[in-house]
């Protein structure tokens, strides 16, 4: 399933199509807060992190989630990961098995999340929760997503911005990418966490140090960059922000003479393919993507599985400023559900 691509506009200072869909964004912002106000927050025992944005699509929730994974099995936890697994086409609550399950089946970020820890995917979180704690037995929530829906009792709720992204014209959606009303989003987060560097963010970073809530950094960081130094490259990605993907490929010194765009999570197709293919032979050309788009390339076709040989991939990894955050992220994680459950 191919998931649609955010309206440009969101990403443009206010113009005449956030004025006319102005109505529909109050509507869309009163149940949103009536969500954050009353959702069933249920309780599963153990306690949960959530990793959110304050807009539609990426921001860093994935890689943070995965620091924090990681961080978390430093700490002697055994965490297990929540996520809705967008566009995917498996029914229910389900334990992703990387050596089994495809990015079609699952989602892409799920596939991701599971090679840290494991990992449950579905649209009740509740759900998934209890199915990681009944069948891998963890004793550590992280949410991948899910601030908004407040289906889940959330001990803290970190919230990643893009520093160079931000929140796009500020509107909420449907006529631009936030996804509730920003005041009442920081009323709920524990924390921001800002990513990169840029001033996009500044706005909501003021607003949150207003709100008294701690501001965080980090910043995405290449784990295999030396190899891309001088390469002339076509570069394509299928996620939210290809931009970030290009400027981080740009600062390892490749050159990048073609890229190509497409939707989040999007599925190729032979026609991409091969039309990538003939571009990066015609101009002598690597191919490169992302390993979100690789992972979708890996697990589908026998024609993406080879593709996907005549591609480099980017590995980024978050980087935490200073390393030490992600251990304290999960302590005051804990700290918070022993507060909640014994006073």
């Amino acid at each position: 399933m191919m998931r649609a691509e955010t309206p440009p506009f969101w990403w443009r200072p206010k113009a005449w199509q956030s004025l006319m869909l102005a109505p529909a964004a109050a509507v869309y912002g009163r149940v949103a807060r009536r969500n954050l106000e009353n959702g069933e927050r249920a309780d599963v025992g153990v306690p949960v992190l959530c990793v959110g944005n304050f807009t539609v699509g990426g921001g860093g929730k994935t890689p943070t989630a995965m620091a924090l994974g990681r961080a978390a099995l430093a700490e002697g936890l055994r965490p297990g990961f929540v996520s809705r697994g967008h566009g995917r086409a498996s029914r229910g609550a389900v334990l992703v098995d990387p050596a089994h399950h495809s990015a079609a089946e699952v989602g892409d970020e799920p596939l991701l999340l599971a090679s840290v820890a494991p990992t449950c995917v579905a649209v009740n979180r509740r759900q998934a929760a209890q199915k990681l704690l009944a069948e891998r037995g963890v004793d550590f929530i992280i949410m991948d997503d899910g601030f908004q829906s407040a289906r889940l009792a959330i001990d803290f709720a970190l919230i990643a911005v893009d520093a160079r992204r931000g929140l796009g014209n500020g509107a909420v959606v449907p006529a631009g990418p936030v996804r509730a009303p920003i005041i009442d989003q920081i009323r709920y987060a524990d924390a921001l966490l800002v990513i990169g560097e840029g001033d996009a963010g500044d706005a909501v970073i003021r607003q949150t140090a207003r709100g008294n809530k701690p501001i965080f950094e980090a910043a995405l960081e290449p784990e295999n960059g030396a190899r891309f130094a001088g390469l002339r490259v076509l570069a394509f990605a299928g996620i939210a922000d290809p931009a970030k993907f290009y400027a981080s490929l740009t600062a390892l010194g490749a050159e990048i003479v073609e890229s190509r765009d497409f939707p989040d999570h999007h599925v190729f197709s032979s026609d991409d393919m091969d039309e990538l293919s003939a571009s990066a032979w015609r101009e002598g050309l690597q191919m490169v993507t992302t390993r979100k788009d690789a992972v979708r390339l890996a697990t589908g076709s026998a024609a993406m599985q080879l593709f996907l040989k005549e591609c480099e991939v980017l590995d980024v990894a978050l980087g935490f400023a200073p390393q030490s955050l992600g251990a304290r992220i999960i302590r005051d994680t804990r700290r918070a559900f022993r507060r909640r459950k014994f006073g």
